[in-house]
Order: C-alpha cells, then structure tokens, then sequence
C-alpha cells in the first residue's frame, strides 16, 4: 500500500502542477510590451496629498471621463471583478484620470462607495482635456476618448511606465485594452493578465534575492 501511495504522489504532483501553470493564458510568462514610456501622470492634482505616479507599481489605468454615471458603472465593474483581488499588494495601484470639473461630484460617490469596497486605495488624478488627451495618446491604442474624456478600455502599466497587454489574443491579435463594460472580458482575460504580471515581478524579486544571497 506505501509503494502505490507513493507512486500516486508521484504521479498527481507533475499534472497537478502543470494544470496549475497552464491555468492561465500567458502561463506565467512575461506579458508582452505594446507600448513603451507611455507619459506619466506626476504633474496632475490628486485626490490626496501624495504624489501619483506610474512608476515603480503595477498600474491598472482608466479615463472615465466627466460623466458621473459612465465612473459608477464602469468602477463598480472593475472593482468587483478585478481590483478586490489585488488590493493588498502593495505594489498595485487603481489609477482614475479625471476631467478637474469632475472633481466635486467623484469625490462624494468615492466616499460612498468606501461602504462597499476599499475605494480608498484608488489614486484619482485630475487635469485639463489636453492634458489627459495627452498621456492617452501616449498609449498608442486603437482606442478613443469622447468628448468628456471617458473610455471604457482600462489599461495595465507596468513600473517602467510601459503598456502591458496581449499580441497574439485569439479575438483582437493585439489587446491594449479591456472593455470594464465586459463582466467575462474582466473576469477572464484581464484577471489573467494581471495574474501574469503579478507573477513576473514576484519572480524576478525573487531572483534578485538570491543573486544578492
């Protein structure tokens, strides 16, 4: 009984450990770079006294735009399906780019919202149309801003201030963005994504750990 106990181990560990690996979509290697230096946000107000910034935290970015209901919705997607998962690493961070005559009215749906979630923990940003227009077009995307700023594609930038995304995605080929519109979108493709992201920078910590060692 001890030998097939032991050969059952022995057997279960490899496939257990390859379904857990082969799990996600990029399988734990490095999300791609579709974007380099994209323009960083350090010179806009906050909604507190720190300064905001892209680098050094794994970033997950949204224009939301000037429109009270557009922000409700589209946070309350993304919250529920992505950012509650991740908000205790310290590295991570929500940033919301906001038109400044959006100020008054987010601030008092972020301080209701602290009711249900950790809205805390989101770095809201706020500056002139040009100037968010901008850092969007730094992204380099497909995507649009309307005319209050809003789009609902939400980005994942890394510590280098780099766009992280998908080239060979089986629906678009190259994916810069992730619909917060899209419950499955958000719960498949980017929890993933941002899984792998995770993952890279802890291994690489990791590394740097042991060569110091």
């Amino acid at each position: 009984m001890k030998k097939f106990l032991v050969l059952g181990i022995l057997f279960a560990l490899p496939i257990t450990a390859y379904l857990f690996f082969a799990s996600g979509k990029n399988n734990f290697a490095r999300l791609p770079v579709l974007t380099e230096n994209v323009k960083d946000v350090t010179g806009f107000e906050t909604n507190s006294d720190s300064l905001v910034s892209f680098k050094d935290h794994i970033n997950v970015v949204a224009f939301f735009g000037s429109d009270l209901e557009n922000i409700k919705g589209n946070t309350f997607n993304l919250d529920q399906k992505i950012l509650e998962k991740y908000y205790g690493f310290n590295d991570f961070q929500f940033v919301i780019v906001l038109p400044k005559e959006a100020r008054t009215e987010t601030d008092e749906y972020v301080e209701e919202f602290k009711k249900i979630t950790e809205s805390s923990k989101w770095k809201i940003v706020y500056a002139s149309q040009e100037n968010i227009k901008e850092v969007f077009k730094s992204f380099k995307t497909p995507h649009k801003l309307d005319e209050s700023g809003h789009t609902p594609y939400v980005f994942i930038v890394d510590k280098e201030a780099n766009l992280r995304g998908r080239d060979d995605d089986e629906d678009y080929g190259k994916l810069y963005g992730y619909d917060s519109r899209d419950v499955a979108e958000l719960s498949n493709k980017m929890n993933d994504d941002v899984k792998v992201i995770l993952a890279e920078y802890r291994l690489a910590l990791k590394r740097n750990k042991a060569n110091r060692n």
